[in-house]
């Protein structure tokens, strides 16, 4: 199976850009709902996942600035304890279900490491478990 079945294309996704404030940052994972986001460059390259965990730890090192303050903070220096790895388009299905394991998303780039979208753990699942459905 291709796993561009799964995919959520970028238009789809919400991501940060990695000239974006912290405050930035923080708005846009408060008005989607999301616990972490994606890191992209100006020219559309995967650079890693943000977590609402480790702005809160660079929040709680610099005394937790006002919002004005944090339209000075660049979202770069905010330290990342783990990224979602990226896959590149042709993985198997079988790499794929490797690294959705340990993330709730997987970023997916093409050969030059350009973002195109992501996987999610809920999508594998509900796929994998409406096939042993009709198949069991």
């Amino acid at each position: 199976m291709n796993i561009l079945f799964f995919l959520t294309p970028k238009e789809n996704v919400a991501h940060i850009d990695d000239n974006d404030t912290l405050r930035q940052a923080l708005e846009t994972m408060e008005h989607r709902g999301y616990a972490a986001i994606p890191i992209l460059t100006q020219d559309g390259k995967y650079i890693g996942t943000v977590t609402e965990g480790d702005m809160l730890w660079y929040l709680k090192s610099h005394g937790f600035p006002s919002l004005r303050k944090m339209e000075k903070l660049s979202i770069m220096d905010v330290a990342r304890r783990r990224d979602n790895e990226a896959v590149n388009i042709s993985i198997s299905m079988e790499g794929l279900v490797d690294k959705i394991t340990n993330q709730n998303f997987v970023p997916v780039v093409d050969d030059n490491n350009v973002f195109i979208g992501i996987i999610t753990r809920k999508d594998v699942i509900l796929y994998l478990s409406n096939k042993e459905l009709v198949e069991g």
